[in-house]
């Protein structure tokens, strides 16, 4: 899978603003068991203490009820799901129903009228009662489009109003906990506009995700990434836009979870010589082994497709993408996860949502940096808090990674005696090759001090609305975070002293040794005081 790098970096762990923990959601598909061989994933081949919540897709629905989508899913799939509950009893565990394929018609005669509406309402009790799960995920894509009447966006909203009251009437009378009730939805602000009234969908839902996926792929005729972290100019699409704007209608951001794809989009080129970002192309790549779909590769799948590959790091939207010949994909790995965990982080959203555990690499097997490496580095950077204390503490990351970058996550130490600034997730995301300088990381005997060569840096603001703004109704134009900036200023980071003795390796993972690091461009440190700030973007 190429060279091991060593990948270094300093994290100042957050915690969410009110103390508490970040939700990390997980999709897991009910076809996942039907690919070939050892992509074959059931649901007892899950980590139960991995995500704060797990969600099953896709339920279905008949005359105006929900129904599971195939009889093997009541059999079994619904009994092993919930059964890894009781290995972690903090987990929950949701009931999705929609999906891109499943359309728009039969939301839209359930919703039409009351009788409708509380036909599913009471159906959802009695299946999600029945089969042991904690709520109601849906995923209508999207009321008033889609062949969707424009009407749907409000009895959406009537069905959310319905189901919440069920819930409490239900709880109440049974004494049992609320369901719970969350929602897919766009991150695409044309959609947001006529599809929802976010406003009230933050009032009733416990959480939403956010699909901040999908934004460039093989049906446009220019190479893009599926899921960059930040907008480019001309091209406001990312998904810090799509979080920002989501807040800015005015969802409390506690609700909101950032949409993080395990999979990339990949394309076929038209020049071999022209592979940079935005090169002309002419469709879709070949389809993956074990995904056979035209366009999308599991990350499983890129771990073996770009070897050999050229790989590069697009500084301003940190992540990585690779190309061969006229094949090029967009990716996300470990490092582009971690950059998107520090931004959740310091935005104070809700958490993450994962689609799909299933498209990880869930052995270990294909990639060679331990299992869930994508949604493992989440759950460390998200939902481990052993050392969220206050005062916040630093940790020094030591992590064996491959072209493709799975944290072996991570070797650290409590002998942290840094001051109060960080150098987030860094290293070079896309093995020993980036677009742009790369700055290097001094590496010593494991004992010793490492200490980090490249000028500090800190975020800075810009206030200028970019190019292809999107204006909500009404409101002034909502600025998408930029990309982070670094002043010569910023706050240095101090060495930390490496004790073999006091590491911390998670069970199933190995401590790598690695022999050099190398950072991306893409520059990103804190203010003194761990402030959180709304950061802009700077062009």
């Amino acid at each position: 899978m190429g060279k091991l790098l060593l990948w270094v970096g300093l994290l100042l762990v957050l915690k969410h603003h009110d103390g508490a923990a970040h939700k990390l959601v997980c999709y897991f598909t009910n076809w996942a068991f039907s690919r070939p061989g050892p992509a074959s994933i059931l649901p007892r081949d899950l980590d139960p203490f991995l995500c704060t919540h797990l969600v099953f897709a896709f339920a279905s629905m008949n005359n105006n009820q929900i129904v599971p989508k195939d009889p093997l899913d009541e059999k079994i799939l619904y009994p092993e799901f919930n059964k890894l509950k009781e290995s972690n009893r903090g987990l929950k565990t949701l009931l999705s129903i929609g999906g891109w394929n499943f359309g728009t018609s039969r939301f839209t005669t359930m919703l039409s009228t009351f009788s409708n509406r509380e036909r599913f309402v009471n159906s959802v009790i009695a299946l999600l009662r029945t089969h042991g799960f904690d709520g109601l995920d849906l995923f209508f894509l999207y009321p008033g489009l889609r062949g969707s009447p424009v009407r749907d966006r409000w009895t959406f909203l009537s069905l959310l109003e319905e189901l919440l009251q069920a819930f409490k009437n239900e709880a109440q009378l049974t004494m049992r906990p609320r369901l719970l009730l969350s929602a897919a939805v766009s991150g695409d602000p044309h959609v947001v506009q006529k599809a929802y009234d976010a406003h009230l969908l933050g009032r009733l839902l416990d959480f939403i995700s956010i699909l901040s996926y999908d934004l460039h792929g093989s049906w446009e005729k220019v190479t893009g990434h599926n899921s960059p972290l930040f907008s480019l100019p001309g091209d406001p699409k990312s998904s810090a836009y799509a979080m920002n704007y989501w807040r800015q209608l005015g969802v409390p951001p506690e609700k909101l979870l950032m949409g993080l794809p395990t999979y990339g989009r990949t394309f076929h080129l038209l020049k071999a010589s022209q592979n940079e970002l935005r090169a002309q192309a002419v469709g879709p790549a070949s389809p993956g082994k074990y995904t056979k779909q035209a366009g999308f590769l599991a990350y499983y799948e890129i771990c073996s497709f770009v070897e050999g590959m050229n790989k590069r790091w697009i500084d301003d939207q940190y992540v990585p993408y690779a190309f061969k010949g006229k094949e090029w994909v967009g990716y996300d790995d470990a490092i582009s996860f971690s950059y998107k965990a520090f931004f959740i982080k310091r935005e104070h959203f809700g958490g993450a949502m994962v689609w799909t555990l299933d498209l990880d690499d869930v052995t270990g097997a294909f990639c060679g940096t331990g299992p869930f490496p994508l949604v493992y580095t989440l759950n460390y950077l998200l939902v481990k808090d052993e050392f969220s204390s206050t005062p916040s503490p630093k940790l020094w990351f030591s992590t064996a990674v491959n072209s493709s970058i799975g944290p072996e996550m991570p070797t650290m130490t409590r002998d942290l005696t840094t001051s109060l600034g960080i150098l987030p997730p860094g290293g070079e995301a896309v093995a020993t090759e980036t677009k742009g300088k790369s700055a290097t990381m001094a590496t010593t005997p494991r004992s010793e001090i490492m200490t980090p060569t490249r000028t500090p840096m800190t975020f800075e603001r810009h206030t200028a609305a970019p190019e292809g703004k999107t204006e909500s109704p009404g409101e002034k134009p909502v600025l998408p975070v930029g990309h982070l900036v670094g002043s010569p200023g910023g706050i240095a980071v101090d060495p930390v002293h490496l004790q073999i003795g006091q590491k911390v390796t998670p069970p199933g993972r190995k401590a790598g040794v690695p022999e050099k690091v190398t950072t991306p461009s893409g520059k990103m440190t804190v203010t003194p005081d761990g402030r959180a700030e709304t950061l802009e973007r700077r062009l």
